[in-house]
């Protein structure tokens, strides 16, 4: 680990947790973030878990509030997040309200009136592996500056080895301690997408967008109304809602 990863480390450590922070790899991600938010002067910071198979999900924010605005991206299917994740190279959008609205017709305008102004995110890669991303929000358009641009990064170096470090103290076969849940919150995504198909008769692809379109219109994340869905609490058949 080089010096400014080692720095950002020691900040890391020394961010004080909150209840419910715990103590595994979720819990050092949430102090990674509040860490981070403070240093890049963000609003919001938040870590989000994508693998390879398309399991993906929000796995800390540095506040509860922006576990929403985090989610926002797979609610839609599109945003920095995922471009960033897709490309392998960060994704700077200084103002949400410029060509950010042609290029996320969705994602810019729902971010932008749920108060973001601005977007940064950054891959968590190592070598041919993809981790996830770290997004940086916040409430007033504006560029990183050198400073803070380096500062994110090194705080995406750390949040990929504390990934690669809880991974390595899990149990074989299984998933780091703590994002097991968040992993699970993604399977009922696609258990669900295939409930949806079968119900409407429609391609797995499109079930997708009836259900994005269906957690979108009701300010519910993804995750949730997949849950009805797998539950039986929502059937877009006409069945119980």
């Amino acid at each position: 680990m080089d010096e400014p990863d080692a720095a950002v480390a020691r900040l890391v450590a020394g961010e004080l947790a909150r209840p419910g922070d715990g103590s595994g790899v979720v819990g050092t991600l949430r102090r990674l973030c509040s860490a981070a938010g403070r240093s890049l002067t963000a609003s919001g910071v938040g870590v989000s878990v994508i693998a390879e198979s398309g399991m993906r999900g929000v796995a800390a924010v540095s506040e509860p509030a922006y576990e929403a605005i985090e989610e926002l991206q797979f609610t839609l299917g599109e945003g920095p997040c995922l471009d960033a994740f897709t490309t392998r190279r960060p994704v700077l959008v200084p103002d949400l309200a410029d060509a950010a609205a042609q290029r996320w017709p969705g994602y810019a305008p729902a971010a932008h009136s749920r108060g973001m102004r601005a977007v940064f995110a950054f891959p968590l890669q190592i070598g041919a592996a993809r981790l996830g991303v770290l997004d940086v929000f916040r409430i007033r358009p504006g560029e990183l500056s050198s400073e803070q641009l380096r500062l994110a990064l090194s705080f995406a170096d750390v949040a990929v080895s504390t990934l690669l470090d809880g991974q390595e103290h899990a149990i074989p076969g299984a998933i780091a301690d703590g994002l097991d849940d968040v992993m699970e919150h993604r399977a009922e995504v696609f258990q669900a997408q295939g409930m949806v198909a079968v119900q409407l008769g429609v391609s797995l692809s499109d079930a997708l967008a009836r259900l994005r379109a269906h957690a979108f219109a009701m300010d519910r994340p993804l995750a949730a109304v997949a849950r009805d869905v797998v539950a039986r609490r929502l059937s877009f058949d006409g069945g119980p809602s």
